[in-house]
Formats: structure tokens, C-alpha cells, sequence
């Protein structure tokens, strides 16, 4: 269902336009748009990244890795959902291995900047794609799973698009986040890449169940590679000139090396050790259901 941002009144989606006022979402490239004011010049991230990430991110072991866990999370707790949410989608990287991963399900993706949802769209054919401000989300009970993938931290109002999430899942329904962790990590990197914080563990499930969820997993990753992440950061702290895709332009067999380390890990999750500490963090957790 949809929430009309107009009446407020509850439609269904497979409608466009509320029933009740006649409102329609505009049009930004051909795709609805929810929050259209801000479709070139939203918050949280810069629209020139988006063309340099395609290119960079089906190579490089992070990207790779953090798509591994997501879909083995996935698999293992909703392996037959029906309908999946990303918020954030950015170019379709991760909506492209769930689509791939799950060809039965119905795969949505929302972006606030339209130049995202153009590079989503050409790697993800069968996604329905919208223009979306994450901390306005309209729809209720609508998703078997919604999806934020290193999304929120980039959100003043995250506790406003959790709550909104939990409104879009269906009783029953998870959500499934990542999210840099530990503030101590805080760096050029962060300012670079337009982050608002870091969070803590005590953070991150606090807002999560605050919003209505129970966490069912939850577990740090790019655990094992912290000393050499830690040791990064802190030299890269006070860099005025720091470019964070230097970071994502690695030699191959270093590159190889480390998605070899983040696949161990991943099997030591899958085994069911959870890691305190790490890079980042995973959350999944479940709306309770209507019984």
C-alpha cells in the first residue's frame, strides 16, 4: 500500500495515482519521483561519485565481499520473499546480485539523486525503480524485505527513515542494513564520502529496535582486515587533498588477497561466530508479525 503524501490516505500500489485526490508522484527521466525538488540536488552524497563507483565497484573486493554476506543473509533467514526495497540504491550494484540471486522475487530500488537510478536501471532491466527521499518513504506493509546498504549513516534524520521502513515492511518482514562503525575510525574518508556519523553497537540496535524491530542477527565485518583499516584511516585522518577513490583503485592480487580474507570471515559468520569489532556493521531484524 501506498500512503498518499497528498490526503494520506491508503491506496495500492499497483496504482500510480491516489484514488482519493487523483495525486500523482511526477516524472524525472521517465521514473516516479516522491521527493522530485530534490531528484539533482538531494543531501548526503555527490552526484559526480555515482559514474566513477560503476565503474569501480563490480571489481573491488569491499563491494564484492559486502554483496556476499548480504545475499548468504538473505538466503538463510527470508530465502522465498517475495518483494524486496533498497533504499539508497545508488547504481545497482547490490540490487543487481539480489535480483540475480533471488529471479522470482519482486525488486524495487529508490535513490534520491535520478543520476543513480540511470546507472541502476541499466544493470538491473527488470527493477521497478523510483525517485526517493529515505526519510519520507509512502508505503505501508508493502515489502517482504527492505534493504539499506551503508545508507543512513549518510541521513541527519536516520531514526525518520528506520521509522519509515518499518511502516514499508509487511508483518513478519525484515530489514537488513550495513553501516560504518566505530567513531574511532572517523576520517577524511568519512568527510569524503559525506557521512554524517559512524555508529556504535549500542547506537545502531538502539535506533533499530526503537523504530519497532527485533534484531534477529547481527554481527561486525571487515573484521579481520580492522588493523590495516585502522592504520589507514588514522593516516589519511588530516589529509585536506584525501580522494576516497584512491582507495578503491587496488592492485589486483592485493585486491584478490583481501576478498580471499573478507571470504574467510564471511564463512566464520556462516559458521555462526559474530565479530564485536570490525569496519562495519550488519543488522538484520524482524516486524513482528499481525497474529
Amino acid at each position: 500500500m501506498i500512503c498518499c503524501p497528498s490526503c494520506q490516505k491508503l491506496y495500492s500500489s499497483e496504482n500510480l495515482s491516489c484514488s482519493s485526490c487523483g495525486f500523482t508522484p511526477a516524472l524525472v527521466a521517465g521514473i516516479p519521483a516522491w521527493a522530485p525538488e530534490m531528484a539533482n540536488a538531494g543531501g548526503g552524497f555527490k552526484l559526480e561519485y555515482f559514474a566513477k563507483l560503476y565503474k569501480l565497484e563490480a571489481a573491488h573486493f569491499w563491494f564484492r565481499a559486502r554483496n556476499a554476506l548480504i545475499i548468504w543473509m538473505l538466503k538463510k533467514y527470508s530465502p522465498n520473499f517475495q518483494s524486496f526495497l533498497e533504499i539508497g540504491c545508488g547504481t545497482g550494484y547490490v540490487l543487481s546480485g539480489v535480483a540475480t540471486s533471488f529471479p522470482k522475487a519482486k525488486i524495487s530500488g529508490s535513490e534520491i539523486f535520478s543520476e543513480g537510478l540511470t546507472f541502476a536501471a541499466s544493470r538491473v532491466k527488470d527493477a521497478q525503480f523510483m525517485q526517493m527521499d529515505g526519510a519520507h518513504i509512502p508505503f505501508v506493509d508493502e515489502f517482504d524485505v527492505v534493504g539499506a546498504f551503508d545508507v543512513i549513516e549518510h541521513i541527519p534524520e536516520d531514526e525518520a527513515v528506520l521509522a519509515g521502513i518499518y511502516k514499508a515492511v509487511k508483518p513478519g518482514g525484515y530489514v537488513l542494513l550495513t553501516v560504518p562503525q566505530h567513531p574511532l575510525l572517523w576520517s577524511g574518508a568519512d568527510d569524503y564520502w559525506c557521512h554524517v556519523r559512524r555508529y556504535t553497537v549500542t547506537e545502531i540496535h538502539k535506533k533499530v529496535e526503537c523504530a519497532g524491530f527485533k534484531i534477529v542477527r547481527t554481527t561486525s565485518f571487515v573484521s579481520l582486515l580492522l588493523p590495516g583499516m585502522l592504520a589507514l584511516r588514522m593516516s589519511g585522518r588530516n589529509k585536506s587533498n584525501f580522494d576516497g577513490f584512491d582507495e578503491l583503485r587496488n592492485n589486483l592480487i592485493v585486491n584478490r588477497l583481501m576478498e580471499i580474507v573478507l571470504g574467510l570471515e564471511r564463512l566464520l559468520i556462516q559458521a555462526g561466530l559474530s565479530f564485536p569489532v570490525g569496519g562495519s556493521r550488519l543488522v538484520l531484524a524482524r516486524k513482528g508479525s499481525a497474529e
